[in-house]
């Protein structure tokens, strides 16, 4: 049995920590509200994020963050990008009190606005290294509605530290759930960022009336632009065929359960940004994705045409179908 503290009592920090819950590992899941957490242990439901859904009977939840993190030898942070320094600062402060190490892991795909640092950056700037022995990330396709269906799921845990990636992958593993491990958290991080980007281009094809033909040529074109950019800064190419990549990026351009998707497929619909934001109550990580990745592409000199034309569409208010006809007529060229 391995103590885990999972923080965040969204979707996918209730799944996974419903996992690790099942396993018989010892979890407690920090949600912001003790109303929420009360829910969770009186009635072992999160109906705001997973409706309908039975928790774990052994999944402990607390709104407070140092009894959370008591004792355990991982700190697994599911929370929004835009939170994640904010977060890990607060968790400094608890294991500075509590003179605690832990693996510290996170299941949050993004970027941050302006700097475009990946998560485990903000998280090494934020939690000092006396207080965490490792880094590490969960990703992969996995939908959290799928997850705490135990419909069969295969996820990457990725670190350079391959004895804290195994010891993640024991306690999530089950008949359900099978993680496999790879060290190319740079790489991981980012297909996990930029797979949302093009989720919105999937779902706004669909919202448009498009079909599979689109759908498909949209996401192998996106893969060859997430690849890129992910060479550009260092990342291991094999990583974007992995789970990491290619697996979640055909889950999240796929699925009516990825946000994302979803906010596409409204937008092609006619629907305004703002108001399917309003709609959703839940963060869309991809449209904030793109204006960082726009921008660093932009500086870098990565040709990332997909993503240039998303984000026309989401900061620029230009039509979709201008955007996809300027795409269909750039300069014929060979596809390697």
């Amino acid at each position: 049995m391995t103590k885990i503290a999972v923080l965040g009592g969204g979707s996918w920090g209730s799944a996974l920590a419903n996992v690790a819950a099942e396993n018989d590992n010892d979890v407690r899941l920090w949600t912001r509200t003790a109303t929420q957490a009360d829910e969770i242990n009186g009635q072992h439901t999160n109906q705001k994020y997973l409706p309908n859904a039975k928790l774990s009977d052994g999944l402990m939840a607390t709104s407070n963050l140092a009894l959370a993190v008591m004792d355990a030898e991982v700190v697994l942070i599911v929370v929004p990008t835009k939170v994640v320094r904010e977060v890990a600062s607060q968790l400094a402060d608890v294991l500075n009190k509590q003179n605690h190490r832990v693996i510290l892991a996170h299941a949050t795909k993004g970027l941050e606005q302006e700097t475009y640092k990946r998560i485990s950056e903000m998280l090494f700037e934020e939690v000092p290294e006396k207080y965490r022995s490792s880094l590490a990330m969960v990703s992969g396709p996995s939908h959290a509605e799928d997850v705490i269906k135990h419909d069969l799921t295969a996820v990457s845990i990725a670190s350079d530290d391959k004895a804290a990636a195994q010891k993640l992958q024991k306690i999530f593993a089950n008949a359900s759930f099978r993680p496999y491990t790879n060290n190319d958290l740079l790489g991981s991080e980012l297909a996990a960022a930029l797979k949302n980007i093009i989720a919105i281009g999937s779902g706004a094809l669909v919202g448009l009336g498009y079909g599979a033909n689109a759908q498909a040529a949209l996401l192998t074109r996106g893969l060859s632009e997430m690849r890129a950019l992910g060479l550009a800064m260092g990342a291991q190419p094999e990583t974007f065929l992995g789970l990491a990549g290619i697996g979640d990026l055909i889950v999240t351009g796929m699925s009516p359960n990825s946000r994302n998707y979803r906010a596409g497929q409204q937008l092609g619909e006619g629907k305004n940004l703002q108001e399917i934001q309003d709609q959703m109550g839940m963060v869309i990580e991809g449209v904030s994705t793109t204006k960082a990745v726009y921008e660093f592409a932009k500086q870098n000199h990565v040709e990332m045409p997909i993503t240039e034309g998303i984000y026309r569409i989401l900061y620029q208010n230009e039509p979709l179908r201008e955007v996809i006809q300027d795409l269909m007529s750039r300069p014929l060229r060979s596809e390697n």
